[in-house]
């Protein structure tokens, strides 16, 4: 029948019912290609969260690596500026945007029978410092505000960020936070930061729990290191290192490296049951 759409049953997909991760490309990728990047840790996950997958907020050129395999995936996008023929946007308008792109993801997700609680943010790259921004935006909030404040995410309350090739600094995504040092915003490209922290203020820590991976040949190794080593409070933050550049990691061995932290910190925040003795997951 023209025009019908065909509507999956609800028992049709064995994730709908589980934990959701919300995951965030890189810039001048997108979410269709992002997934089809994932494609080997989504296979080891899928027994236990679901990841839903989004789009960044603003059109631009593929980004050089991924033309050969993925230029006619298009259109590509991005979440903030890098480069100098990228549109400048300012701060709260750029937050607006992406927070919009993010409730859009869930809403879909929802709708398409999904009931599974919003948990973490998985981000590559600029989706990886946009994760780790909003896990820090929204212990901003918490702490202004002394509880829970709706921003990106609406009702969601990320637990952990899962953060891949991610450099600093973070950065503020809502304007009712003033970004201390160390911290920019969305307007700002992050070759243009130069307001790093120091002192004593700690302001500028991320509290929320992190798992980060970095591959050891891969260019900005450096500044995925600093936001680890300056930018994570000591004890949440947990590191796999990989021989790798800046791509993600499609090798069994590499795979299970970061999935298999993925799992242990959801057994310990009580997302995942218990493993049981002898369990195959």
């Amino acid at each position: 029948m023209p025009g019908a759409i065909n509507i999956p049953l609800a028992d049709s997909d064995p994730t709908l019912h589980l934990p959701r991760i919300l995951c965030l490309h890189g810039g001048g990728v997108n979410a269709s290609v992002f997934k089809m990047q994932c494609r080997a840790l989504i296979a080891r996950l899928k027994k236990h969260f679901r990841l839903v997958f989004v789009d960044g907020p603003f059109i631009c050129n593929p980004h050089h690596d991924i033309v050969s395999v993925y230029g006619n995936h298009g259109p590509f996008r991005r979440w903030l500026r890098w480069l100098p023929e990228h549109q400048y946007v300012d701060a709260e308008t750029a937050s607006a945007e992406i927070h919009f792109q993010l409730r859009m993801a869930m809403d879909d997700d929802d709708a398409l029978g999904a009931t599974g609680e919003w948990v973490g943010l998985l981000g590559f790259s600029q989706g990886a410092k946009v994760s780790a921004s909003l896990l820090y935006t929204q212990q901003m909030l918490k702490e202004k505000y002394g509880k829970r404040i709706a921003s990106a995410g609406g009702a969601a309350d990320w637990k952990f960020g899962v953060l891949l090739a991610g450099r600093a600094p973070l950065i503020v995504l809502d304007d009712r936070i003033d970004a201390p040092q160390g911290v920019g915003d969305a307007a700002e490209a992050s070759v243009d930061f130069h307001d790093w922290p120091n002192g004593s203020s700690n302001d500028h820590v991320l509290k929320v729990p992190t798992i980060h991976m970095h591959g050891l040949k891969d260019p900005g190794l450096q500044h995925h290191r600093r936001l680890l080593k300056q930018y994570c409070q000591p004890g949440t933050a947990r590191l796999v290192e990989w021989d790798g550049a800046h791509r993600i990691p499609i090798k069994t061995w590499d795979v299970e490296a970061v999935a298999s932290q993925i799992l242990d910190l959801g057994r310990e925040l009580n997302i995942l049951p218990p493993k049981e003795e002898g369990a195959l997951e």
